[in-house]
């Protein structure tokens, strides 16, 4: 199998990229940057190289999928910047890149016969409510315009494709780049107190264990839409915050917060991003680890 990575130097598309490595499947990864991070894993077998890719370049897309005609291609690369995706200013970019390059990785891949795995999130949804979002949810209603352009992805690859994984997660972490528990352990270790938002509930995702249902995913023919974060629960901000500090020895003092009185983001938040993802076992898929020992082995492998 010959599976391409959008994304390749970001959190998810690195560990998706070493994960391929390691069931000695041949990856390609691609980015608009200039190749692959290094810490690739000692006990990877499989073949992997690198093609420098600007998704928004439709050509591009086309030419590249063609030329290499991948098996599956897994979708990672997006704009994640959710707050400065409201700034005016970037809004054209950040359609360009959630949207209108989804649609034109879906071309390619209908083109070169290739299944296609488009990793989207919770923000699609409104947010209201306690109930868990399934995956076949169709009352979208996102509140920032993050959440609007990955919908309008997710709508491409429906349209577009039969062979295709629509993966919604949430509260993503890992090892190549920025993300909230490596933004908790800094904050914790220059100040007295931190405040964390207490009134947003969701759970957490590492993208280590992501990437490897992703891998699993790809290898069968079990297609629609699924929701996958990692298991123990639904949790607030805050509480995840808890953990982070017990795990990591920190003990600088947190301070609950509502979303009202944090008050930092331009973006509208969800207050629900619990996600329901029981049609992953129902799948024949193997849920994600527990999040707090994924918050375990993170900090040790990020040596936090």
């Amino acid at each position: 199998m010959l599976v391409f990575v959008t994304g390749a130097a970001g959190q998810l598309g690195h560990d998706v990229v070493n994960e391929l490595a390691k069931r000695g499947i041949r990856a390609v990864g691609s980015d608009i940057k200039s190749g692959l991070s290094d810490a690739r894993d000692e006990s990877a077998t499989g073949e992997v190289s690198f093609v420098p890719l600007d998704i928004t370049d439709q050509n591009a897309v086309f030419e590249t999928i063609i030329r290499i005609r991948p098996d599956a291609i897994i979708h990672c690369a997006a704009w994640t910047d959710v707050d400065g995706a409201e700034d005016s200013a970037n809004r054209i970019t950040v359609h360009k890149i959630n949207a209108e390059a989804t649609g034109n990785l879906a071309e390619a891949a209908k083109a070169a016969d290739a299944k296609m795995v488009y990793i989207s999130t919770d923000y699609v949804f409104g947010g209201e409510g306690e109930r868990p979002w399934r995956p076949d949810d169709s009352d979208y209603a996102p509140l920032n315009y993050y959440g609007q352009t990955k919908l309008e992805g997710e709508l491409a690859v429906a349209e577009l494709l039969d062979k295709y994984f629509i993966v919604r997660t949430a509260w993503v972490f890992g090892r190549n780049g920025k993300n909230f528990v490596r933004a908790m352990v800094n904050a914790g270790r220059k100040n007295r107190t931190v405040r964390v938002v207490n009134d947003q509930i969701g759970t957490p995702t590492y993208t280590y264990d992501l990437a490897r249902l992703l891998a699993d995913m790809i290898e069968t023919d079990r297609y629609g839409y699924y929701h996958a974060t990692n298991e123990g629960g639904y949790i607030s901000w805050y509480d995840f915050a808890k953990e982070i500090y017990r795990q990591a020895n920190v003990s600088t003092e947190l301070i609950p917060v509502t979303t009202e009185k944090y008050g930092h983001n331009k973006a509208v938040r969800p207050f629900n991003s619990r996600l329901d993802k029981s049609k992953l076992a129902e799948a024949g898929f193997t849920p994600l680890p527990d999040w707090r020992d994924a918050v375990g082995r993170y900090l040790r492998e990020a040596e936090l």
